[in-house]
């Protein structure tokens, strides 16, 4: 690896878990709905399947804006030289 990428060990660090405690609560609910919304269509019911992959939609851009916003506060920028 070069040395302006971050390691798997710095992203997995535990301060930032501690300082982005949302984000995998986020990771966990969009999942959780992206699951309830493939059962769905499984079993037929396209349109409840339908309303829970735009849920995920929304739950998915929040977790991202979440990331983002987090980072920013922090100035967290690990490509910074």
């Amino acid at each position: 690896m070069s040395s302006g990428e971050p390691s798997f060990e710095e992203l997995l660090e535990e301060k930032k878990r501690v300082r982005n405690p949302l984000v995998p609560v986020g990771a966990l609910i969009t999942a959780g709905v992206l699951t309830a919304g493939l059962i769905s269509f499984r079993q037929g019911n396209s349109q409840l399947g339908q309303m829970l992959m735009r849920a995920r939609v929304v739950v998915q851009g929040a977790t991202v804006a979440l990331m983002v916003g987090t980072a920013y506060y922090h100035g967290d920028n690990p490509w910074k030289s």
